[in-house]
Parts: structure tokens; C-alpha cells; sequence
């Protein structure tokens, strides 16, 4: 049997009303009102979008004595199935199945194209029919009836296999179509509250990000938070922030990830035509990763769909926001694209706000830093040299050796700790901008910008050919997980005692060749629930390179005190 004829189904365009009575209506359908209304009723039950689908797909199938029923849910572009709920076949079937279908042929896509109502007797003998993959159960007879949402057409509803081995009848079509334009009503709730649900968790999630940009904490950790944020609300693979690098381009700063990831520290170079974009303050959005010629690194290759968003906040890119997908993963809507795009602002408007309030703090350290240097300058080295002098003159007039010795030692003394103390001015006084390049001269930059709040200056040591084989990725995170071990010896160790210990001739498990970067103190240790943002930061930094980070005990009596080891390739 072929298509029904058009002549015997209402205009597709009009969907059909429940009748207002029963009179003139054949036995078979008075008989089953009641069936329609308790579908009618099951199907408006619940407000979640994909049990929605499900309970229509059950209630249908019910409805029309159908032994399988399905849901293909149009993509936004019109172009095939961005979704595909099924009733009627197990776990166990769908998994030897694989693939469901993509609506992009076969009479699933000329459905799509052409939505009206459809009445088979034989899938088969539909010249559109393209057949089934293996281990697909046998379908013949075939209903297919579109299901508007606010005039729009949403998708279609399928049903097949008519119980008894009958065929779908006139009875079922109408049925079903009543059932359609009820389903379409129920679709349109679901997806208001999911919209509400959705626009509600990016709400949430930019409080979270403005809330950690301003706390005043490590800005890393701040960054990182807006990766994960990113990724969790836009249900991606991953979340990824750069930042501008002088040169022009950009800097992977933070990520965010169920695996460890390579891309931490990678700079995208200003050539690339997405940066040039992405610095003009446009979004750009992208359909495949792995295919688009436009791909800023190889690590996209890995991705599939992609959201990238400019932080730009007062007519200034901040960095970018970057929200890649799986391969094969479902683009993302246009809903998510605003939200997103809202949520980035959002982020940028923290970003500067936290920028600016770091400014101010810089500012005050730095007036408070000219002061300290001042007052080093002009009292303290003022009175080490006049005791300096006191000494030598009474060196001179005492007759006892032993005496002469011990005065000479102490202002030998001096004249060492005059030294420090000028170098102490010099750490002081230089700018962040002013940091040497070479690495053995930074590290010694930080042990002596430490030493001021510490108030004493921590022991280092070098082994291996450091500035020869520590290239510079590398030496850079090895500066910055300096600056966090110190600091938070500084801030929690309560030490007397810090040893530095940079080891360029490590040797990683992996049997590749690193530099191992080693802080103890002998400080009051870690406490049990103690926070460890800190360390969680190091051992991401470390693993981004390929390598680690790890705590264990100090240098105190014991095993007091903590050691916070971190290594990476060369």
C-alpha cells in the first residue's frame, strides 16, 4: 500500500482540535476518546525537555497499538537530526545498532524537508526508504506525523510496526495528530523552563566567577575558575582562557579538564587569523575543530564544536574565553551562544575589576616597599656602618688577641650583612618588568624578594647546567612555583629555616630528563583540612608540562615542617 492520499488528512498546517462531541463519530473512535484524553493528560505531565520526549514517544506508541515509536528532533539549521528518542527497542539492541540516525537521508530526512503527515504500509516500497543498518529490527507499516512547537516545526513523531500485523489506519492518524499538536504544547513548556533552568545556572556560574576574581587570591586559581565555570555550564569538553602576550598573540593561562593537558603554556602566534578576530572584539564560533582551516593550534584537532568568546569589557580585549566540544558532539544552539557570550562579559567585567583592585594593592606594596628600602638605606645601613667603625676602633686599642680576633670576625660580619641588605634595596626597588632573563638570576630575584617579609633569606642551591638546558616554558613555570612555595611558607609556615634546591639534572619517572625544583622548611607543616589551592595549582602546573608536583615532610626536627618538590621536562 502506498502513502495515504492528502484528501483523506486535515491540511498538515492546521493541526486538528479534539472533537467537541461525539455524535457522527464511527464506534471505533467514540471507543477510544478516553484512551486520547489520558495520553493527552500523560503527555503535559512534567516539565524536563528529553523525559518529555520520552513520555510522548511511550504515550504514542500506546495510542496507535504501535510496537516502536521515535522522535527525531530537527537541527536549528534545518539541516538533518540534532536529537533522536526512541521507545520500543533495549539497551542491548541499540548498542549493536551503533549510530543513530542523523536525518541527513532515507525517508527520516525527506520527512524533515517535507513535513506532512505519512501513512505506509511497507517501508520498503517508499522509494525514499534507504533501508536499515544490521541488527536492526524489521519495520514495516509506518505513521509519521510532524510535531509543531509555537507554529514552528520541532521535529517528527515515527511510529512503526503496528501490533497484530495490521496496518495504521485513518483511526490512528487522527489520533496521533491530536496527540502531535498536545506533545507541541507540552514541548514548548519543557523548553521554556530548560531555558529558564539554563539562563539561571549561567547567572550562578558568573556570580561564582566574579565572586573568585575579586576575593584577592592567586590570580591563577581566579582564571582557572572561569575555565571550569565555562566548561561546566556549556557542557564542554574543556574550558580555556588566554591571555594577550606582548609579542601579539596568545597564551593558554588556564584550563580546564577531566585529563591533564599539554596546552597549558602554549602560545597561539598573532598570524593566526582567529586571533586577529578574536582581538577585534568579534566572537567566533565553529563547527568542527578538527576540520576548520582556521584552527589556532593542533591541540584543536582533538575537538569538535567550539565557542570562542573575547573577554572585552570598555572597548578592551582582556583575553579570550575558549569552550571546545568532543568530536561529534551536537553543535552548540543559539541559546548557548548568547548565554555564553552574555557570561563571557560578565567574566571580562570581573577581570578588570579584579585588575584594577590589584593595581591599588600593587601600588600600596610598592610605596610600602620604597619606604622599606628608604629606611634600610638611611637607618640601618647608617648604623651598621658607624657600629662597624665602633668596632674597628676598639679592635685596634685592645691588646688581647683573642679579642682583636673576635672584633674582627664581627665586623667581617657586618660588612657581609651590609652587603645583603643592599641587596635586599636593589630586589626592592627593581619593577616585575625588570626581571632578568636568565634563570638562575631569577631565582635568586625571588629568594631575596622573599627574604624581606620572611625576615631572614632562604639557602639555595644549584646543581647541574641550569640556565643551559631549562628552556624558557619550563623556567617560567618554575619561577612562578618558586613564588607560590614561598609565599606560602610566608604566610603559613611559621619557618625559621627555608632551603632551596634547583636540580637541573633530574631524572623523571618516565626516564626523560627535568629540573626539579625543591622548597623545604621546617615550618609547623600542613595541617589535617588545611586548604591546598596552592599545591592543587603547583601539581596542575607541573602536569601541564608532563611532570609533577608533590608535599612531604620538612627539615624540622622530626620530619617537621613541609617539602613541596616540583619537576617538569627541560
Amino acid at each position: 500500500m502506498a502513502a495515504s492520499p492528502a484528501s483523506s488528512a486535515p491540511n498538515p498546517g492546521e493541526p486538528t482540535a479534539a472533537p467537541h462531541d461525539l455524535q457522527g463519530l464511527s464506534t471505533e473512535l467514540t471507543a477510544r476518546v478516553p484512551q486520547l484524553l489520558e495520553a493527552m493528560r500523560s503527555v503535559g505531565t512534567g516539565l524536563e525537555l528529553h523525559s518529555t520526549l520520552d513520555r510522548i514517544c511511550e504515550t504514542a506508541a500506546e495510542l496507535a497499538d504501535a510496537t516502536y515509536a521515535a522522535i527525531g528532533v530537527i537541527a536549528e539549521d534545518g539541516h538533518g537530526l540534532s536529537d533522536f528518542v526512541y521507545h520500543g527497542i533495549d539497551a542491548r539492541t541499540a548498542l549493536r545498532i551503533g549510530r543513530l540516525p542523523d536525518g541527513h537521508r532515507g525517508l527520516l530526512g525527506a520527512l524533515i524537508h517535507d513535513p506532512v503527515p505519512l501513512r505506509l504500509a511497507d517501508l520498503a516500497d517508499d522509494p525514499r526508504s534507504c533501508g536499515f543498518p544490521a541488527d536492526h529490527p524489521p519495520m514495516r507499516t509506518f505513521l509519521g506525523v510532524p510535531i509543531r512547537v509555537q507554529g514552528e516545526i520541532f521535529g517528527n513523531l515515527y511510529l512503526t510496526e503496528k501490533r497484530g500485523g495490521g496496518e495504521f489506519n485513518d483511526h490512528d492518524l487522527d489520533m496521533v495528530r491530536v496527540l502531535a499538536t498536545e506533545a507541541g504544547i507540552a514541548i514548548g513548556n519543557a523548553r521554556l523552563y530548560e531555558a529558564a533552568r539554563q539562563r539561571e545556572r549561567w547567572i550562578d556560574g558568573s556570580v561564582a566567577v566574579t565572586t573568585a576574581l575579586l576575593s584577592g587570591g592567586d590570580a591563577d586559581e581566579a582564571l582557572q575558575v572561569v575555565a571550569e565555570q565555562a566548561r561546566k555550564l556549556s557542557e564542554s569538553a574543556a574550558g580555556i582562557v588566554l591571555l594577550p602576550t606582548e609579542e601579539g598573540g596568545m597564551e593558554i593561562v588556564a584550563v580546564a579538564s577531566d585529563e591533564p593537558s599539554a596546552a597549558l603554556g602554549v602560545i597561539v602566534p598573532p598570524e593566526s587569523e582567529i586571533i586577529s578576530e578574536l582581538l577585534g572584539g568579534e566572537a567566533v564560533f565553529i563547527d568542527d575543530s578538527a576540520t576548520d582551516p582556521r584552527a589556532m593550534t593542533d591541540l584543536a584537532r582533538g575537538y569538535g564544536p567550539a565557542m570562542l568568546l573575547p573577554l572585552r569589557s570598555d572597548g578592551r580585549v582582556l583575553g579570550t574565553l575558549v569552550t571546545p566540544r568532543a568530536r561529534g558532539e551536537r553543535p552548540f544552539s543559539e541559546v548557548e551562544r548568547t548565554l555564553a557570550t552574555q557570561f563571557a562579559s560578565q567574566a571580562a567585567l570581573a577581570l578588570m575589576m579584579a585588575e584594577a583592585q590589584r593595581d591599588r594593592e600593587r601600588l600600596a606594596v610598592f610605596e610600602d616597599r620604597d619606604r622599606i628600602a628608604r629606611d634600610l638605606h638611611d637607618l640601618v645601613i647608617q648604623r651598621l656602618f658607624a657600629t662597624g667603625m665602633m668596632l674597628e676602633t676598639a679592635q685596634r686599642r685592645s691588646v688581647v688577641p683573642e679579642v682583636q680576633q673576635g672584633v674582627g670576625k664581627a665586623v667581617d660580619e657586618l660588612d657581609v650583612t651590609i652587603q645583603e641588605i643592599r641587596t635586599a634595596i636593589f630586589a626592592l626597588q627593581q619593577g616585575p618588568a625588570e626581571a632578568p632573563s636568565n634563570l638562575r638570576t631569577r631565582v635568586l630575584r625571588e629568594i631575596n624578594m622573599a627574604a624581606v617579609p620572611l625576615g631572614f633569606t632562604p639557602s639555595h642551591r644549584f646543581v647541574g647546567p641550569v640556565d643551559a638546558v631549562v628552556g624558557e616554558l619550563t623556567g617560567k613555570n618554575l619561577i612562578a612555583a618558586l613564588r607560590e612555595t614561598l609565599s606560602n611558607a610566608f604566610r603559613h609556615a611559621k619557618a625559621s629555616r627555608i632551603d632551596v634546591v634547583v636540580d637541573a639534572t633530574a631524572l623523571l619517572p618516565d626516564g626523560a630528563h627535568g629540573v626539579r625544583l625543591t622548597v623545604a622548611d621546617d615550618g609547623v607543616g600542613i595541617p589535617e583540612g588545611g586548604r591546598r589551592s596552592g599545591l592543587r595549582n603547583l601539581k596542575r602546573r607541573a602536569e601541564s608540562l608532563g611532570g609533577d608536583s608533590w608535599y612531604g615532610p620538612g627539615t624540622g626536627a622530626d620530619g617537621g615542617g613541609t617539602a613541596v618538590v616540583w619537576q617538569a621536562p627541560h
